[in-house]
């Protein structure tokens, strides 16, 4: 889809975009009367179309990033597929300096990788690297700002948040909100949420339970192994409408065949009856 995106020129907005489609202009190699554009747009055109080539074919994701706004990052998605980390974290449910990360989760469509707090989170400094792209949801306003923080260093990649994305779409009130909207199932998992997951930390810390732990785990993973759908769903929400419905659509990803973690059912149950008049007021 990147090849057939017009809209990171300046002086090209989405109307004008579909416009240049409706005319048959549709990738950067098709030809162009220059005079048909908008003025304000003609002198940086022509150089902005070859600048494209020469940045797509160097791999210069960051180039198009910058140019794209929140709710069109997902045109990068299948050209950099390959390069995706999936990112989630969860922390201690506190902001500033009292709080901290419990978890961060990644996943690259085909491996997870998991990061907790006391044993290995520092490795998440190095791995990250490894990743040309980054996928959140609500990553912009909450988890790379507190990565960036907590752990002091600067996530560089492009990043697709799927929240602006889904919200473009018409999906709000939040990540499980939009995978139930979706169809995306979480089983076991139903009902466990951001608040929930600071119980089960709390539950591992101060009991040392070690299944409240792999609970949290599995939460914080089916995080990020859910994003792969949404992404791929929203990209082909995207493509509709477009010259390139049939032609770009991608399909559906496959689940992996085994999470490293379970989570516990006797651990949920009973912290869900234990803080049950929090959940009663939601």
């Amino acid at each position: 889809m990147l090849k057939n995106t017009f809209c990171h020129i300046p002086g090209i907005g989405l109307k004008t975009e579909k416009n240049l489609w409706r005319r048959g202009v549709l990738s950067w190699d098709s030809t162009i009367d220059i005079n048909r554009l908008p003025e304000r747009a003609r002198p940086l055109f022509e150089r902005s179309i070859k600048e494209s080539r020469a940045r797509l074919e160097a791999r210069d994701l960051a180039y198009f990033s910058a140019l794209l706004p929140p709710d069109q990052q997902w045109r990068l998605f299948s050209e950099f597929r390959k390069g995706v980390a999936y990112l989630d974290i969860e922390t201690n449910g506190y902001a500033g300096p009292t709080g901290y990360i419990t978890a961060i989760s990644l996943y690259d469509g085909r491996s997870v990788r998991y990061y907790v707090r006391g044993e290995n989170l520092h490795e998440f400094k190095h791995d990250i690297r490894g990743y040309s792209v980054v996928v959140t949801y609500n990553g912009r306003c909450f988890d790379i700002p507190f990565i960036e923080s907590h752990m002091n260093i600067r996530i560089r990649q492009p990043h697709i948040d799927l929240r602006y994305i889904l919200k473009d779409l018409g999906f709000t009130g939040g990540l499980k909100s939009c995978e139930k909207k979706l169809g995306i199932d979480r089983g076991e998992l139903d009902g466990v949420d951001g608040y929930f997951a600071v119980l089960l930390w709390n539950d591992y810390r101060r009991n040392n339970n070690p299944r409240a732990l792999e609970t949290l785990l599995a939460y914080n993973i089916q995080d990020v192994v859910n994003l792969e759908p949404l992404m791929v769903t929203s990209y082909n929400l995207k493509l509709a409408g477009t010259p390139f419905e049939k032609t770009h659509r991608l399909p559906e990803p496959l689940a992996p065949e085994k999470l490293p973690f379970k989570p516990d059912a006797t651990t949920i149950e009973r912290l869900f009856s234990e803080h049950s008049r929090h959940y009663q007021t939601v």
